[in-house]
């Protein structure tokens, strides 16, 4: 699909917004993720989708490279060749009453489409957010205008509650879990409760629809593809 960038808004340091219109058509779930072609770069680059609607795309990124450093130069009006729609998303039906959402650095943009959609099934879902610093805190404000509980952490203790994500856990009441963030935070979380969960795992992925198999990882039930069979993994299925 054709998209053409609306808006562009720098959010830290490190991470900006993009806004896209165009077809959304095929995103059907949150957790999804699209693949970017940039001028000059021979593979897409894989962003998270934060937000949708019928015609406007939202993406949060952050400059970890020579790709997404080039994207913070794009200018509204530019249109943007993209693969939309992939990857299974999670699956708001395997979430309980209260579903807590856990979001780890860039990680953390697919909770606010997933904490809409739960809102909407009239769900209760509460959110734990996890940064280095003060610094890299970003959409805590848009988390708390839906309503939800909304707990931060840093790991120096400078804003919210001092540590990883998982030192938020004691005082919150929850059924189960959806979460996206570095692995380490991933395998903390595992360990850190028994609830049910759904986690969204990062790879490093080239064609971002299962055709080239560089993103297989091993579950309990075989090999599965990130891009296609994942970003997201039930909890049983997790082989560390």
């Amino acid at each position: 699909m054709i998209f053409t960038v609306k808006e562009q808004t720098r959010l830290t340091d490190t991470v900006y917004r993009l806004t896209l219109t165009g077809d959304t058509s095929a995103i059907t779930r949150p957790g999804q993720f699209v693949q970017i072609q940039l001028p000059g770069f021979y593979l897409r680059r894989p962003i998270s989708v934060c937000d949708w609607d019928a015609d406007t795309l939202t993406l949060i990124y952050k400059v970890v490279g020579e790709g997404t450093k080039a994207m913070t130069a794009l200018k509204p009006g530019t249109e943007l060749d993209l693969l939309t729609g992939l990857g299974n998303g999670f699956d708001t039906s395997l979430c309980g009453d209260k579903p807590l959402l856990v979001g780890g650095g860039v990680g953390l943009p697919p909770m606010y489409g997933l904490c809409k959609a739960l809102l909407r099934e009239g769900k209760h879902p509460s959110v734990v957010m996890g940064f280095n610093t003060a610094a890299e805190v970003f959409l805590e404000e848009a988390f708390r205008t839906l309503g939800v509980p909304v707990a931060v952490t840093t790991a120096d203790g400078s804003r919210g509650v001092k540590g990883f994500v998982t030192a938020a856990l004691p005082e919150l009441d929850f059924d189960s879990t959806c979460a996206c963030g570095p692995e380490p935070m991933l395998k903390a979380l595992y360990n850190a409760t028994d609830k049910p969960g759904q986690y969204s795992f990062e790879a490093r992925m080239a064609c971002g629809f299962g055709a080239c198999m560089g993103c297989t990882c091993k579950t309990k039930y075989g090999a599965k593809r990130i891009c296609k069979d994942g970003p997201v993994l039930q909890k049983e299925e997790i082989v560390w």
